[in-house]
């Protein structure tokens, strides 16, 4: 039976996944520096050992409301094909493995949100995790600004 391994976090009361080949590691915000004329959900680069990386407010890019950082935010930092950045979460809950058959298509209306963002829904008891598809997290207008 085939599994998938996924970094789970958590923006304000849903619970998202994401593949953990994608992520790189998972660190605390930095200083961020704010990018001129960048798209509302960048909320600008940081420094990560030499490496200036993007990073993608997931609650912008979703459409939710911003809050403050706390213990818990974190930058968890991926790799998109040739692309490295980072996605501000409101906190990291676990490292988990799902079966295949515990994932659905996205809903038709998806949760609110653009269903490209999503590529399904894991179950996993009661709960249900909202699985991203980070190839449009980014956007095609800062593949071209942050090209690597």
């Amino acid at each position: 039976m085939a599994e998938e391994q996924l970094v789970t976090f958590s923006l304000g009361t849903e619970e998202f996944g994401v593949d953990i080949m994608r992520v790189q590691e998972i660190i605390r915000i930095p200083p961020i520096t704010r990018v001129p004329k960048a798209p509302s959900y960048v909320e600008g680069v940081i420094n990560l050992r030499g490496n200036v990386i993007p990073v993608i407010s997931l609650r912008s890019r979703f459409g939710m409301t911003r809050v403050d950082e706390t213990d818990l935010s974190r930058i968890i930092v991926l790799q998109v094909q040739t692309k490295v950045f980072g996605i501000r979460v409101d906190a990291v809950t676990e490292v988990l493995r799902l079966d295949s058959e515990a994932i659905e298509p996205p809903p038709q209306v998806a949760l609110g949100m653009d269903s490209q963002f999503i590529r399904g829904v894991g179950k996993i008891g009661e709960r249900l995790l909202i699985l991203l598809d980070l190839t449009h997290i980014m956007g095609g207008e800062i593949s071209h600004e942050f090209s690597s």
